[in-house]
């Protein structure tokens, strides 16, 4: 697979700050899961976009144009007895030579030698609001500056907030992140089709999450992009259910969210399927209007169309799906004026997609929807819930067979200079290629 060209990143950003400017980069912190057993470490997604480096305890410095050393990394020194316990550490050597740093020096000597790399520089930029004890410590460091006698003269200037360029820089995905991406896709495709085949009525939603993380794993992904959802029957009307708890009953639907994460890239499919194997007829009707509207969102990606173009398309072919199965009564385009859909769909049709399994970008510039550009990477997921207790919407029953079904159909799209690629269009969902699937078992 390509290597990342980190140096290439830490290049762009730094003609972007210009001369006479640092930036400054916290890693991750480790987190307490309960006494002193931490969560698995994640590395900052920023900070990893610049460095590549996964330990904990670390800033990262780009200073443009300084000719001693343009990258500088602090961070934990080799320690045997620590390693030993807790895992290797890659060192100021390992740093200089396996990272590509220009220098690099103890985290523990940051308070004596970052002030000094601050001084006389007319912008400071760092990631503002994600890291408050860091924030502070940047304050202290500017404040020591300018309240010294002997370098007031030379105090820095002004602090400036690095997320918005280095998100902007994320959006656009380079071949080698795409690469990832596409791996990240496949082996989740892969989970979702074994979780497909190993699905019946009495087993667990648990029994499923479990098929699910192993095969991320045998796939590559060792982690779960996000916590999986897996929601039979009325779960599925709950968003982000991960209970994860019930038994799956014969005649329910199953309502899968899940996809792995590939070298810090995420997965995020869904599909919902019949737990016994067929879909009844209002599971297969409501299914239809779902990926029709799946469908018909996919074909507005593209570069020039906009998330409007994809989430309005959506709620178009849901809307008059709603109608034609008399579930809503009313002209479409007013049920839309109204918002009257909100009811069963009240989630937009996607987000972005990378390190993030919500990716950072934004969503509108200027005022206006952001365009769709070759690289970038998003999720079309078109939805509808109707939970067990929705009697009436807009002053119309809802019929009972209606109720407790909750349909969800989601996969990652790459924005391609003619259109669109789907990375997990190796999972099946029409109902024929579901219900297929799940006969072979």
């Amino acid at each position: 697979m390509k290597a990342i060209n980190f140096a290439a990143r830490r290049k762009k950003l730094m003609q972007w700050m210009g001369p006479n400017s640092i930036a400054i980069l916290p890693a991750a912190e480790e987190k307490v899961r309960s006494h002193d057993v931490n969560y698995p470490f994640r590395q900052d997604n920023n900070f990893w976009y610049l460095t590549g480096f996964n330990e904990p305890d670390a800033v990262m410095v780009l200073i443009p144009g300084r000719k001693q050393a343009e990258f500088i990394l602090f961070n934990r020194e080799k320690d045997k007895t620590q390693e030993r316990w807790h895992g290797r550490r890659l060192g100021q050597e390992g740093a200089i030579n396996e990272l590509g740093a220009d220098d690099a020096f103890p985290i523990d000597d940051i308070d004596d030698i970052l002030p000094g790399l601050m001084e006389g520089r007319e912008r400071i930029y760092f990631a503002l609001g994600a890291n408050s004890e860091f924030d502070h410590k940047v304050m202290e460091w500017r404040s020591e500056l300018m309240t010294s006698p002997a370098k007031r003269a030379a105090s820095p200037g002004e602090l400036i907030d690095i997320g918005h360029h280095l998100h902007d820089m994320r959006l656009v995905k380079s071949s080698s992140e795409i690469q990832r991406l596409r791996h990240a896709a496949k082996a989740s495709a892969k989970a979702h089709k074994e979780l497909m085949q190993a699905c019946a009525p009495g087993k667990t939603e648990r029994e499923m999450e479990a098929v699910l993380h192993y095969h991320f794993a045998k796939g590559g992904c060792r982690y779960p992009a996000y916590p999986s959802i897996i929601a039979s029957g009325d779960n599925a009307n709950i968003l982000h259910y991960i209970e994860n708890a019930d038994e799956m009953q014969d005649g329910e639907l199953l309502l899968i969210d899940a996809g792995g994460e590939f070298e810090h890239y995420a997965a995020d499919i869904s599909r919902t399927i019949p737990v016994s194997g067929k879909y009844n007829e209002a599971q297969a009707a409501l299914y239809d209007v779902v990926l029709e509207a799946q469908l018909a969102a996919i074909e507005m990606v593209k570069p020039g169309n906009h998330w409007d173009h994809i989430h309005n398309k959506a709620v178009e072919v849901l809307t008059q799906g709603l109608v034609d199965l008399k579930i809503l009564k009313g002209e479409p385009e007013d049920l839309i004026k109204r918002g009257v859909y909100r009811e069963f769909y009240m989630h937009k049709t996607g987000h972005w997609l990378g390190l993030d399994v919500h990716d950072v970008g934004d969503y509108h510039l200027h005022g206006a929807p952001r365009v769709l550009e070759p690289g970038m990477v998003l999720t079309v997921e078109p939805a509808l819930y109707i939970p067990e207790d929705m009697t009436r919407v807009n002053g119309h029953s809802i019929a009972k067979k209606w109720r407790g079904i909750g349909i969800r159909i989601e996969d990652d799209v790459l924005v391609t200079s003619k259109g669109y690629d789907i990375l997990s269009k190796d999972v099946p969902k029409t109902r024929h290629d579901i219900e297929a699937l799940m006969a072979k078992a």
